[in-house]
């Protein structure tokens, strides 16, 4: 699939462009375009701050001003905090770039801009867009990085794009314990500690048992833990042989 160009308008330092290449690059993105960053370009610091990401530098549409640089677009998004007072759809950048998925499958061409680090987009730039994403932020302090307003907007792109899992576990080569396994654990326990004379009152015996499996079940054990419990069981009945 293609992707949505963003587009940084009159950046002003060389640090943030290369920030926000290596945020574009971390999920993917490559479709950079600059409108007349104030220290010119090419620009050193921004090769230094974009960290393996300087093909996206040295791929970088450079434009004059914003509406060349959104000559080929169809749909474009505008990042601001502030209230413009310009009647137009606000998103949430999740929403932004569930949209902007779905108009570049359609073969629409889409773009987001990001506006200067003092203060951010002029109304005139925003007068081109066709929806505002608005990040939720604290609204006592709304200002937003320009690298990290382009990493949070990437990240959603990403969402869209790409299969993100939820949550997983890393099992570092461990399988998980079958639930004969497990059986044979709590057996093992029920049995020593019957034996010890855990289970008492007899009329809360089975009440006891109960909730140890319980506790089996909601631990989620692996097998090499299985045979870790067994092993201390087995060292504690035998540390206590000995003792007697």
């Amino acid at each position: 699939m293609s992707q949505p160009a963003f587009v940084l308008v009159r950046p002003q330092m060389g640090e943030n462009i290369g920030g926000a290449a290596r945020a574009m690059w971390n999920f993917g993105l490559e479709r950079m375009r600059l409108v007349a960053p104030r220290d010119g370009w090419p620009n050193q610091k921004a090769v230094a701050m974009a960290s393996g990401a300087g093909r996206l530098l040295d791929e970088a549409g450079l434009f004059d001003d914003t509406a060349a640089a959104l000559e080929d677009c169809h749909f474009v998004f505008a990042t601001t905090a502030r209230n413009r007072d310009l009647t137009k759809p606000v998103v949430s950048p999740e929403r932004a770039m569930e949209m902007a998925r779905e108009k570049i499958a359609a073969g629409e061409k889409v773009a987001v801009l990001f506006g200067p680090e003092r203060a951010g987009l002029e109304n005139d730039d925003i007068a081109r867009a066709n929806a505002i994403i608005s990040v939720p932020v604290n609204p006592e302090f709304a200002s937003l990085n320009l690298a990290q307003c382009v990493l949070l907007t990437a990240y959603e792109w990403r969402r869209q794009t790409a299969e993100v899992e939820a949550e997983r576990v890393e099992m570092a080569g461990a399988d998980w314990a079958s639930q004969i396994e497990i059986e044979k654990l709590a057996e093992h326990y029920e049995d020593r500690l019957d034996q010890a004379g855990f289970f008492f009152p007899e009329i809360k015996a089975d009440s006891m048992k109960l909730n140890l499996r319980n506790l089996w079940s909601r631990m989620r054990l692996t097998r090499s833990d299985v045979q870790t419990l067994h092993g201390v069981m087995r060292q504690m009945v035998r540390w206590k042989e000995r003792g007697d």
